[in-house]
Order: structure tokens, then C-alpha cells, then sequence
């Protein structure tokens, strides 16, 4: 009698372990967005060359003319640029978390069948979350390439821009993500986008300083993300960065990432096994 050993077959020497199951999930979105990157690129490259266009040669010489002393020295497109950046990572951060997370927690969504095999959904969550922060750094990338070309900054500030927007960003996915996979009407992402992040954009210091507002609406935005986000994106820009205040504006974004991280776990949980 042949032994069960004999008769098993041998291992192939080219045998290549399977992926981790939260690789398997971030592969699936990214093979997702090959077909639709072109589609980003207004987005991410020709949006920031129109408006700092615009900025620059427009409004910004309007404004550096009259002189400001909320500019400190500084032009205004210098100034303008890295609030752009970061409202910008706001706004993809946003439209990366909700609408696709909706979707896919739907009866039909490919979570469903995500969560029909072996992944668990903390494994769909981190490789959502993966390719989040991929199109955030991808983002960046092309906007700070574009900051560089116009002369805003040198290339190594630019490089640093990079991970402080995608920081930026992912303080808004994890926590929109955590909510928007309990969403059962597309109405309520469309709500909170235009009366919760419009008013980030136009109020956090994106276009103007916020110490020009009162003191007491100011000391409420400053606890908001993007506010923290354009802070440490715009002292990058301008060489003012320190150590204490990167780490306050860092810790703080890190903070609602790992928060929002630990909420989405509990209600994809809920969610998925439900």
C-alpha cells in the first residue's frame, strides 16, 4: 500500500504564499481605479494649476498691492497655496469615504462578498483605508509638484507637503468612513457635505486668515481637522515650522485618524455581520 505521504504531491517550488487578506481588499480598489484614474487628474493636477493660475495672477497681486499684515510678510498666493492643499485633501479625503463606503455596504455592494469569505471586516476596512491614503499621497504628489513649478516653494518643502496633506486627509476618512458605513440614504452624505465640509472650506483659513474673525468663532475653528491640517501645511510653506507646533498639529490629526480607526471597526463589525 502506497503511504499517504507518497501519494501527496509535492509542494511547487514557485509556490507564492497568498496576500494578506487586507492586500487582497487594497488590490481590489486599485484595480478599481485603473480604469477611472484619468478621471482624477482634473481633479488632482489641472483644479490646482487653474486656481493657483488664477491666484497668483490674478487676485494675488490685487492683494499682495494693497498690502495685509495677516499675510506676515509672505505673498498671498504663498499663503494661499498650502490652505488649498489641505482643503483639497479634506474634499478627496470626504468624497473617498463616503459615497464609495455607502455603496459597498449595501445588500449588493462588493463588501458583502468581501465579507462572504475569509476577510473579516477589519481586513476590508484597513484595505480601504490602504488605498484611501494611496489616493491621498497620489493627490499631494501631484499638487505639490505643482506648488514646486510655480515657485511657491523649493522641492524639498514640497516633499513634505506630501505626507502632512495625506495626514490631513485621513483625519476626515477614517471618521466619515466610520459613519458612512451605517448610512442607509445617500441624502445624508450629500447633507453633511455641503453643510458641514463647505463651511470647513470657507471658514478654516483657506482663503483669508482666521484671526481676522472673532475671537471666539476663531478659538472653535481652530479645533476643527483642516484647521489643524492648513496650519502645518502653510508652516512647511513658509520655513515657521517647529518642533512643538508640528507636533500639535500632527498629534491632533493622528489622533482622530487612530480614533476614527477604532470606530469603523465597531461598525463595519456591526455592520458586515449584521
Amino acid at each position: 500500500m502506497v503511504s499517504a505521504t507518497l501519494r501527496r504531491p509535492a509542494a511547487r517550488p514557485d509556490a507564492r504564499p497568498a496576500p494578506p487578506p487586507l492586500l487582497r481588499e487594497f488590490s481590489y480598489w486599485l484595480h478599481r481605479y485603473r480604469r477611472t484614474w484619468r478621471g482624477t487628474v482634473v481633479i488632482s493636477v489641472a483644479n490646482p494649476l487653474l486656481f493657483l493660475a488664477a491666484i497668483g495672477a490674478g487676485l494675488g497681486k490685487l492683494v499682495d498691492r494693497g498690502g495685509s499684515g495677516y499675510l506676515h510678510g509672505s505673498s498671498y498666493v504663498a499663503f494661499f497655496a498650502p490652505g488649498l492643499l489641505a482643503a483639497m485633501a479634506m474634499q478627496t479625503g470626504f468624497i473617498e469615504a463616503a459615497g464609495p463606503v455607502f455603496q459597498s455596504a449595501r445588500p449588493q455592494g462588493n463588501y458583502r462578498a468581501a465579507a462572504a469569505t475569509s476577510m473579516s471586516p477589519t481586513d476590508i476596512l484597513g484595505g480601504h483605508l490602504l488605498f484611501m491614503a494611496f489616493r491621498l499621497a497620489l493627490s499631494a504628489t501631484a499638487f505639490s509638484a505643482v506648488v514646486a513649478a510655480f515657485g511657491i516653494t523649493g522641492p524639498l518643502r514640497a516633499l513634505l507637503l506630501v505626507p502632512a496633506a495625506a495626514l490631513t486627509g485621513m483625519a476626515f476618512c477614517a471618521p466619515v468612513a466610520a459613519w458612512s458605513v451605517t448610512v442607509t440614504r445617500q441624502a445624508r452624505i450629500n447633507g453633511v457635505f455641503r453643510f458641514v465640509l463647505m463651511p470647513l472650506y470657507m471658514f478654516s483659513g483657506t482663503f483669508f486668515s482666521t484671526d481676522q474673525l472673532p475671537s471666539r468663532l476663531h478659538a472653535v475653528i481652530a479645533c476643527t481637522p483642516l484647521y489643524q491640517g492648513i496650519e502645518l501645511c502653510r508652516s512647511i510653506v513658509a520655513g515657521t515650522a517647529t518642533a512643538p507646533g508640528t507636533a500639535l498639529h500632527t498629534g491632533y490629526l493622528a489622533a482622530l485618524v487612530l480614533m476614527g480607526y477604532l470606530a469603523a471597526r465597531r461598525t463595519f463589525t456591526r455592520r458586515l455581520n449584521g
